[in-house]
């Protein structure tokens, strides 16, 4: 367990949080890059709320979790106090950084990135961003061109940042997706419907399927409904009525093994979830968060619908029949679940990331394996 301040000197920093869309990707990275250059420290730098703050204290990575908050949506007093908190935040890191200075820094996106990569910029510590989603957040949109590159996990995302330095290499996933996948079309009964809303569970999806869900399953017998409904949202619906075939669960930590499992996937429209249903070649339906920063949840879905690999559903207050009319089709028919979970795609983003670091940094990070390879 890591509670004190890391040491900085000579470390990758990992930077980015607030959902699991931000920091799986931040995840991802870190695991590789430790794998390939086990002489470089690495550490992450996140905020004191959302995904990193359960998931980092006890695990295996030196950190740092700063008291910052999000602009997104605030009152003008709140959103005042959340720019005092970054203003705090990101001297404090300098202030680190001027004493032990990183080697790198990546920033995967959330506001809890902003602080470290605002440092590194006006230190000249070199940083590169990562931005999974088909529209930039206001942060990458300020820090973007003086990045030593713009890792893009769309096409869509390049002419959005004028000025950077962009690479389409897609979205990192976690090293679990890092493998072959049982295709969907081998899978028998009982099928099962896999329901994830993000790391932190999404209450319209959550009531939308608690009420579609015991009609669906009794015309479908032979389907069961796994539902990842967020650690907050579980407590709220674990004592309501459901359907003997409808498990609910707030977090699944072996998301490979959940989704391999699956016959069909319904949930967010996250730049992780929707890589991640590439890697395993699963098809979903996917309900964007309305008003998502930049829409850029219903661009991810267009995007992965347009590749013919999900049904696109509109949340409104006729979500329950939505999701019925979009699911039914697809639980009754077995080719057409084939067709649109499609052959697995294999995910390169993490070794694209890293050979582009090395080489940006002058090959840095290699020269370490090369060291340890020699003494061994």
């Amino acid at each position: 367990m890591h509670s004190t301040t890391p040491a900085f000197a000579g470390t990758l920093v990992l930077t980015g949080g607030g959902t699991g869309g931000h920091f799986f990707p931040a995840l991802a990275l870190a695991e590789a890059a430790q794998a390939r250059w086990p002489g470089r420290p690495v550490a992450f730098v996140g905020a004191r709320r959302g995904i990193e703050a359960r998931e980092l204290p006890g695990g295996p990575w030196p950190h740092l979790l700063l008291d910052v908050e999000g602009f997104l949506g605030r009152s003008p007093l709140k959103a005042a106090r959340a720019a005092w908190k970054l203003w705090r935040a990101t001297g404090l890191l300098k202030a680190l950084w001027r004493r032990e200075r990183p080697w790198a820094v990546i920033g995967t996106g959330g506001y809890a990135a902003a602080p470290a990569l605002l440092a590194a910029r006006a230190m000249g510590i070199p940083f590169f961003l990562h931005e999974s989603n088909a529209a930039p957040g206001a942060l990458a949109k300020l820090v973007a061109p003086k990045a030593g590159r713009v890792w893009c996990g769309l096409e869509a995302v390049k002419p959005l940042l004028p000025g950077a330095d962009c690479r389409v290499v897609g979205t990192p996933v976690r090293a679990a997706f890092l493998r072959a996948f049982r295709p969907a079309g081998e899978l028998s009964e009982p099928f099962r419907l896999l329901a994830v809303g993000g790391s932190g569970g999404a209450r319209a999806v959550n009531e939308a399927l608690l009420s579609a869900a015991p009609a669906l399953l009794e015309a479908f017998p032979d389907w069961e409904l796994l539902h990842q409904v967020g650690r907050a949202e579980m407590q709220r619906l674990a004592a309501r009525p459901r359907h003997g075939r409808h498990a609910l669960v707030p977090f699944i930590a072996a998301m490979d093994e959940a989704m391999e499992g699956a016959s069909l996937v319904v949930g967010r429209a996250g730049a992780s979830t929707c890589a991640e249903l590439k890697a395993a070649g699963r098809g979903a339906v996917l309900v964007p968060i309305p008003g998502s920063a930049n829409d850029h949840q219903r661009k991810n879905a267009e995007a992965l619908a347009a590749e013919g690999r999900a049904v696109v559903v509109e949340q409104d207050v006729n979500l329950a029949a939505r999701l019925t009319a979009a699911l039914e089709p697809l639980m009754a028919d077995a080719g057409a679940r084939q067709s649109l979970s499609g052959t697995p795609q294999p995910n390169r983003a993490v070794d694209l990331c890293l050979d582009d670091l090395a080489s940006y940094l002058g090959g840095a990070g290699s020269a370490i394996q090369a060291t340890r390879t020699e003494m061994k």
